[in-house]
């Protein structure tokens, strides 16, 4: 059998986290669902590339330069292993639906 998964199914929120799922590991990619209602985060300083697309919400991130990127939902970013960076705002209403890639 064949799983299927639903992007846009939300779980019940407000969150008081982030909520990440796994949808695809092996050795060589990583592929993420990511709802945030809210949440920033700390700096990141990945071992990984990571494309991005902003399925629904609005983002915002931070480099360490100070500048910085808004996303608004189709938007899609790819970010350089070790480029630092953080989630510097991510939207409630509607919640951040996130699709993340990472790779080596």
């Amino acid at each position: 059998m064949i799983d299927t998964y639903n992007l846009y199914e939300m779980p019940t929120l407000p969150l008081s986290e982030e909520l990440i799922t796994v949808l695809l590991r092996n050795e060589g990619i990583r592929i993420e669902r990511i709802v945030s209602t809210g949440q920033t985060s700390g700096w990141y300083d990945q071992e990984e590339n990571e494309f991005v697309a902003l399925l629904q919400g609005e983002a915002e991130l931070t480099w360490d330069d100070g500048t910085t990127t808004r996303l608004s939902a189709g938007d899609t970013i790819t970010i350089p292993k070790h480029k630092r960076h953080k989630v510097s705002y991510t939207s409630s209403e509607p919640a951040c639906i996130w699709l993340c890639v990472f790779w080596r």
